[in-house]
């Protein structure tokens, strides 16, 4: 669902994601199978104050019970800004398609909460999800691809059918990058054939990072009140970092797949991203549950809370015992001293540190999380695809020879290298993949992120996400310089991002993570870091970052 950074010896991008070019591309919002050649946004982009800007879900319920909004006018004034920032001015090109129902939705919604009062939390709230999560509505579902157009899904996604649940309202499908970045080893993240490519809102010459780049642009530019991304290594806490929000990957098992379109089904997971802790814990709250159509939802039983907000805690760092993980630092200086002082200020706070509290096993699970990736893509994407019930795209063989015969729209600028390696492979009862999948968990887990804290009594590990968002370059694809995703990802254990600061006016992320299930201690430390920090900026939409001359 999104491998953006595996950070492999042969390609340290490996879906880690980079995105913002000369040229972008859109199909908006009904969408037919063309893409549209976007204009370039100009050199200077004027974008006005927004009402809704940075408003919390909390924020939003009281102007529900106020009378201030309904959820049919918060919808509208969405709608509105998406026009006038995402397909005009700065051209986001986060979104890939709105949902034509939203107001009929909001409608229903005011309407019920009227009748019966609000179902929770999220009742009217529009929200944003990745153009990789099903929904049996009148939008499409396609990870980006032509080849998936038209073909309509039977029913949502678990995560859409939470969603709609919990009273929100889904607003619209988010750009990604293609496949979730599982096709080429030289693309360019948050590019997709059909969506064309998204803009980092802090500068548009910048990459959002991905997979999951329109959700990241998009909650971040306030258009909406938050989000839902999907990662498999890096997808949903990279451009989380890149575009200043939390954003949270849980434990593989504690919020169901079926439904979403796969990369692997050792690390998939869909995640909330919002522009505060607290709004990821309400949605997380919403997106978890047992779903028999996901078989590792089993071992979540008596692990999943229906309100994530009850651990967040402003002292929550005091007392924590948090290892800093310095193998996951050196990428680049000026994120290391932003790190380094953050850490000062976390021990201050009460936090006990262990500096450093190194996982000995960081680089050596590069290869086996590729070979895993090869072999379950083909197996997960073909199982998945029987489930739409396609006639004409039934294979990730399908997906190959239909690129190959739409060259032009699918492959302008990068091919499909790993999709056929994927196809290469046989069947995930073959020893390699065997022997690959267990030597992942061994070093991840045992020899990984388990042995470092049980050795040191850590209640969460610390790192860097990722560094600034890089320049994106559409011709030699992405270029980013370092990051901390894999270990969590490889392990199917949780990890969360929160705003550590700004350099050069972009965002930089730091993650916090641990063992399985321990996504409300992640919770209560990421909260009380944001509290104490306060970092998040909102985005101004520069047209590029002026760097001071040395």
């Amino acid at each position: 669902m999104s491998a953006d950074s595996l950070p492999s010896s042969s390609r340290r991008n490996f879906l880690r994601t980079g995105v913002t070019a000369t040229v972008a591309t859109a199909a908006y919002p009904a969408l037919s199978s063309a893409r549209v050649l976007d204009p370039e946004p100009g050199t200077t982009t004027t974008v006005k104050e927004f009402e809704l800007d940075e408003i919390t879900m909390d924020g939003v319920q009281k102007a529900f019970q106020s009378g201030q909004y309904t959820s049919h006018s918060l919808t509208e004034k969405y709608l509105a800004r998406i026009h006038e920032i995402d397909k005009s001015g700065p051209m986001l090109n986060s979104l890939i398609e709105l949902n034509p129902d939203a107001l009929q939705i909001a409608d229903a919604l005011d309407q019920e909460r009227k009748a019966k009062g609000a179902r929770g939390p999220l009742h009217g709230i529009p929200v944003l999800i990745k153009d990789n999560i099903d929904t049996a509505d009148r939008m499409n579902t396609t990870a980006g691809s032509l080849a998936l157009v038209g073909l309509r899904p039977p029913k949502d996604a678990f995560v859409a059918a939470q969603l709609r649940k919990a009273g929100a309202v889904i607003l619209g499908k988010t750009n990604l990058s293609e496949w979730a970045n599982i096709r080429s080893s030289h693309s360019t993240s948050g590019w997709s054939g059909r969506g064309g490519l998204t803009r980092n809102p802090y500068a548009l010459n910048r990459n959002p990072c991905g997979s999951s780049s329109g959700t990241g642009a998009g909650v971040s530019a306030n258009l909406c009140v938050a989000g839902v991304g999907t990662e498999t290594d890096g997808s949903v806490v990279c451009p989380s970092s890149a575009n200043g929000l939390a954003g949270l990957k849980p434990t593989v098992g504690l919020v169901s797949r079926s439904g979403i379109v796969p990369i692997s089904h050792s690390q998939d997971t869909a995640g909330p991203m919002a522009r505060s802790v607290r709004d990821v814990a309400i949605l997380l709250g919403a997106m978890a549950g047992a779903d028999p159509e996901d078989s590792a939802t089993a071992d979540s039983s008596g692990k999943v809370s229906p309100d994530y907000t009850k651990f967040l805690d402003p002292a929550g760092l005091k007392g924590a015992r948090l290892g800093v993980v310095r193998k996951y630092f050196g990428f680049n200086d000026a994120v290391d001293q932003l790190m380094d002082t953050l850490i000062g200020e976390m021990k201050r706070a009460g936090a006990e540190i262990v500096d450093p509290a190194d996982i000995p096993t960081i680089g050596k699970f590069d290869d086996s999380e590729l070979t895993v990736f090869l072999y379950e893509l083909k197996a997960d994407l073909a199982a998945y695809l029987a489930r739409r019930g396609s006639s004409s795209v039934k294979s990730l063989k399908d997906v190959i020879d239909f690129n190959e015969l739409n060259r032009s729209r699918e492959m302008p600028y990068f091919g499909q290298d790993l999709f056929l390696k994927s196809e290469q492979k046989g069947p995930l009862t073959s020893k390699e993949y065997l022997d690959a999948l267990a030597l992942n968990h061994q070093l991840s887990r045992a020899e990984g992120i388990d042995f470092v804290m049980d050795k040191f009594k850590l209640d969460a590990l610390v790192a860097p996400t990722a560094g600034p968002a890089w320049l994106t370059d559409l011709i030699n694809g992405d270029h980013s310089a370092g990051g901390s995703s894999s270990a969590a990802a490889v392990a199917g254990y949780p990890n969360i991002n929160v705003t550590a600061g700004y350099l050069w006016g972009l965002p930089v992320g730091i993650s916090f993570f641990g063992r399985a299930w321990s996504e409300p201690t992640l919770l209560k430390i990421a909260y009380s870091f944001e509290q104490l920090t306060k970092a998040r900026q909102k985005p101004r939409f520069l047209s590029t970052i002026e760097v001071p001359a040395s």
